[in-house]
């Protein structure tokens, strides 16, 4: 059996991985499945117990991403700093390769909310989330890599197209991003945007992970069908040939099967992650010949 290895930061390999979810903890440290990588809900091992005793054990054995749903990038309500350094203890824990969150805004007046709320994409909202990133980032000496949100609703007053935002978000923090491609086809359909052009228009050397998941279609009073980014099953047709692309523009990068909700077998969660790392061996494959001819 091989012993321990010290993986530091920076070294969540550019091939597919799976979200460790609580059911799959004990498989995981006694099997030691085949997979490249794992990605875990920062909040929850910020607690005591036996759940962070257990990340240290999967630690030893795969690189790991910290994935944050709690510091709301958004809120205009200043960070909160025990927040920020319960993420700072878990850094220094367990060195993940990558630190990400959401563009959402999660709590205010220091009411946290459990859910990932959207923000109107105005230059008032941009100017919040650059001051938080920017704070957030000198706390956790690293960069932080933010994702684009799954949205039902748009705020009428929104002057800035999303991908806009997020390149500017960019351009002003130094941040990275974290491309969801099933958000960006729920978003897309439910507002009746271009999934392509959203692509197109997001900068490459940004995209530091990339996301996906199943989502689900409700009828809405009325008859209007909407797309719910659920996390509860596998990942569609349309999603997967939508990731093809994104692998064609931004090249293979660390990429995240995730499932939240109706938590299948681990071998489910392993047979989705073989399918995207396919995409990506294409694509690798088809540069190596291009760079050869």
């Amino acid at each position: 059996m091989e012993g321990p290895r010290n993986l530091r930061a920076g070294t969540v390999p550019a091939r597919a991985g799976i979200g460790l979810r609580f059911a799959h903890h004990r498989a995981v440290v006694e099997s030691r499945p085949p997979v490249a990588w794992f990605e875990v809900h920062s909040e929850n091992y910020m607690g005591g117990g036996p759940t962070p005793a257990i990340l240290d054990q999967v630690r030893c054995h795969y690189p790991i991403s910290l994935h944050g749903v709690g510091l709301s990038l958004g809120s205009a309500d200043l960070l909160s700093p025990d927040h920020l350094a319960r993420i700072r203890a878990l850094i220094d824990r367990f060195e993940p390769g990558l630190v990400s969150e959401h563009l959402a805004w999660t709590s205010v007046d220091g009411v946290y909310l459990a859910d990932l709320l959207p923000l109107p994409m105005t230059e008032e909202a941009l100017d919040v989330v650059c001051r938080n990133v920017a704070r957030a980032q000198d706390a956790l000496k690293r960069p932080l890599v933010i994702e684009n949100p799954s949205s039902y609703l748009r705020y009428r007053h929104s002057t800035i197209p999303e991908w806009e935002f997020l390149a500017a978000l960019v351009r002003r923090t130094g941040c990275g991003l974290l491309c969801d491609v099933n958000n960006i086809h729920v978003s897309c359909c439910n507002h009746g945007w271009s999934a392509s052009d959203y692509l197109a228009s997001l900068p490459p050397q940004a995209i530091g992970e990339i996301h996906l998941a199943g989502h689900a279609l409700r009828q809405l009073d009325g008859g209007r069908m909407v797309l719910i980014d659920d996390h509860g099953s596998r990942v569609a047709p349309l999603v997967w040939a939508l990731f093809t692309e994104a692998v064609a523009r931004f090249g293979c990068v660390p990429t995240l099967i995730e499932w939240d909700t109706h938590v299948p077998s681990l071998d489910v969660l392993m047979e989705e992650a073989r399918s995207a790392q396919q995409m990506l061996d294409r694509e690798q494959h088809g540069r190596c010949i291009a760079v050869a001819a």
